[in-house]
């Protein structure tokens, strides 16, 4: 189990180097085209025919990016009292695994869904109006980031079954893990 987290760790450290700096160049991106759409619109009396359609393309990906870091990060918004209620480890620990086996099947079927809007996409064509960009490319953001959530449940999965079977109590966090492994 620990080599397939190894693998999923050497996996991690690929997406992110991907990632992050599409999650930079598409936030400024959209800053940038959202200000010249204003800029033009308002100061120089000229609408940008067809900004929208670039912003929203690149606004897809970005938040599906985001929460692909968010869910790597273990920072995305979560319910979690079970520390409050309960003081024994392991029934915690219990708690977390039914939480990540719960949110893995719910990424499965988010999974599903996605290729299924994606195969909808590419095979009806559909384009926007100004610059015809084709559709199924915002919409392969959907199923490209519910990849990456699998991926990184199956990591959560595999860390809390270490976690509840071996005694192993500590919370787990792979930016905590880039910090140690850098310094």
């Amino acid at each position: 189990m620990s080599a397939l987290l190894t693998l999923l760790s050497a996996i991690d450290r690929i997406l992110y180097a991907v990632i992050y700096p599409l999650v930079v160049l598409f936030s400024l991106l959209i800053a940038s085209m959202v200000s010249w759409g204003v800029f033009s619109r308002t100061v120089l009396d000229q609408p940008v025919f067809g900004l929208e359609e670039l912003v929203l393309l690149a606004a897809v990906w970005l938040y599906m990016l985001g929460a692909v870091l968010a869910s790597r990060e273990r920072s995305h918004l979560s319910a979690d009292f079970t520390q409050i209620i309960f003081s024994n480890p392991k029934v915690i620990h219990g708690f977390h695994l039914l939480a990540v086996v719960i949110s893995l099947t719910m990424a499965v079927f988010f999974a599903t869904w996605a290729w299924d809007l994606l195969a909808w996409g590419l095979k009806k064509g559909q384009a926007t109006t100004v610059f015809q960009i084709p559709l199924y490319l915002s919409q392969a953001s959907l199923f490209a980031g519910s990849l990456m959530f699998i991926l990184y449940l199956l990591r959560d999965l595999l860390t809390e079954l270490l976690e509840f079977f071996q005694g192993n109590h500590q919370q787990h966090s792979p930016a905590a893990d880039d910090v140690q492994n850098e310094g």
